[in-house]
């Protein structure tokens, strides 16, 4: 398999093996005009495999949907050939209309224009909650 480089655009790395997908569709990335290659289950000594996405665009990625999917990302960013950048992604703190509370008894429920807001409170699990009713969120994306 032969892929190009790529001059000006972005390289997400480091995405644990079958969450490329899922991490295409969040960013939209179908949408752009440009050339964008996922590539799964590439052997990785590190991971043993990855999946990495390839951007042939400079884009302003939302940094917390990449740390809500998975927060060991690395995006590397590319100018005339050279990674002139590197951020590492972390678990956001609070993640925006990335999930919906379940709770039917919440505000968000009867509010429809409220924003789904969810708050990291325990970050070893991974447990976010909703601000409004402080609902445990489900992995359920929106």
């Amino acid at each position: 398999m032969n892929i190009d480089g790529i001059t000006n655009g972005l390289v997400i790395d480091h995405i644990e093996a079958g969450k490329g997908m899922e991490l295409y569709n969040a960013l939209h990335l179908g949408d752009l005009e440009s050339s964008v290659a996922l590539i799964k289950n590439v052997t990785s000594h590190k991971m043993g495999k990855k999946d990495i996405i390839k951007v042939d665009e400079v884009l302003d990625v939302d940094l917390d949907v990449l740390g809500f999917i998975d927060p060991n990302i690395t995006v590397n960013i590319i100018k005339d050939n050279e990674i002139v950048g590197k951020k590492h992604i972390e678990l956001p703190k609070k993640v925006t209309n990335l999930i919906k509370c379940k709770n039917p008894r919440c505000i968000t429920s009867t509010e429809q224009e409220l924003p789904h807001i969810f708050k990291l409170t325990d970050p070893a699990t991974r447990t976010y909650r909703c601000i409004y009713c402080e609902t445990k969120a489900r992995e359920t994306r929106v």
